[in-house]
């Protein structure tokens, strides 16, 4: 019987301890030499900064109904036609909806996403000066196609509903115009199958430019003054909920075309109201600016049109 001490004994022992030992930091060196960690989930808009990856709700594009709101508000903040609205989530006429119900919208998806890749860290020794960086350089990441948010007689309720949508500034001002005389009342003119007439007399102030934060026209005149129908219609909305308008009008004239009147000081009529061409509906307030002014607009299946080729020349 071989002792502790015998010299073979202690030499395989010893040759047993280096091989485990070796096999370990072999081991380690194999299972650890790559650590890779995902950061949560964010998309990249601009190649810049990453944001958060939008919600489900975000990415079909819906609202959520408040105090206030009707159909044919939603629809006229949102750029929308009512009746898409409308057939998306199977509301008929009159179109009752109430607060907390979440409506789809159409044409409105969020951003396509862009998820970030992981950021890989390597244990020691670093990484030849050949391989591949993690991310790309900003001028290389994709950036997405952007989705036009984003500002709406059935009511969900008479309180006024909150801002929802800020209005974004145009990127070309509305250039400066001569100011030309208009009277509410006088000639009309039919287009569209409606009879229009001027809805207030002043100075045209500002034109209609279609990529305006609010497009339509700007009528000056003096605080208090008559704001009248364009013409023949159903008031639609009355109330002080979409951001941009103050107290807004819109008037429903057939499926196709509606009117709506911004910047009063007092609303003269309540949703659901018939009104006559040159009935006066609310009295002229002042818009964000100093001066005192109407700003109205014409909507056909839910787009901003040139008021100018509805009214009659003046």
């Amino acid at each position: 019987m071989k002792t502790p001490n015998d010299p073979v004994m202690l030499a395989r022992m010893n040759g047993l301890m280096r091989w485990s030992a070796a096999a370990a930091i072999t081991l380690i060196m194999t299972g650890c030499s790559t650590v890779v960690v995902q950061p949560t989930p964010t998309a990249n808009t601009s190649g810049g900064a990453l944001r958060p990856v939008p919600s489900a709700a975000q990415l079909a594009g819906t609202y959520t109904v408040v105090k206030g709101d009707t159909l044919y508000s939603i629809a006229f903040r949102n750029g929308a036609d009512f009746r898409d609205v409308a057939r998306l989530n199977g509301i008929a006429s009159p179109y009752t909806i109430w607060p907390g119900q979440v409506l789809k919208l159409p044409g409105h998806g969020a951003e396509p996403v862009h998820a970030a890749p992981p950021v890989v860290a390597k244990a020691p020794p670093s990484p030849p000066a050949t391989s591949a960086p993690v991310f790309k350089s900003a001028d290389t990441t994709p950036t997405p196609n952007k989705v036009p948010s984003p500002p709406s007689p059935a009511h969900a309720s008479s309180a006024a509903p909150i801002a929802t949508v800020t209005p974004v500034a145009p990127a070309n001002p509305t250039p400066a115009v001569a100011a030309t005389p208009v009277a509410a009342g006088g000639s009309t003119r039919t287009a569209g199958g409606v009879k229009w007439r001027w809805p207030a007399s002043g100075s045209l102030a500002g034109r209609f430019q279609a990529n305006a934060a609010i497009p339509g026209i700007d009528i000056e005149g003096k605080e208090g003054q008559p704001v009248v129908a364009a013409a023949d219609g159903v008031v639609v909305y009355s109330g002080n909920g979409l951001v941009g308008y103050g107290e807004l009008i819109i008037i429903k004239h057939n499926d196709s075309l509606l009117s709506a009147y911004g910047h009063n000081r007092k609303r003269l009529v309540t949703e659901g109201q018939q009104v006559k061409a040159g009935q006066q509906i609310a009295e002229m307030g002042s818009g964000s600016g100093s001066r005192d002014e109407l700003q109205f607009q014409i909507r056909k299946d839910g787009s901003p049109v040139d008021p100018l080729d509805y009214l009659p020349s003046r």
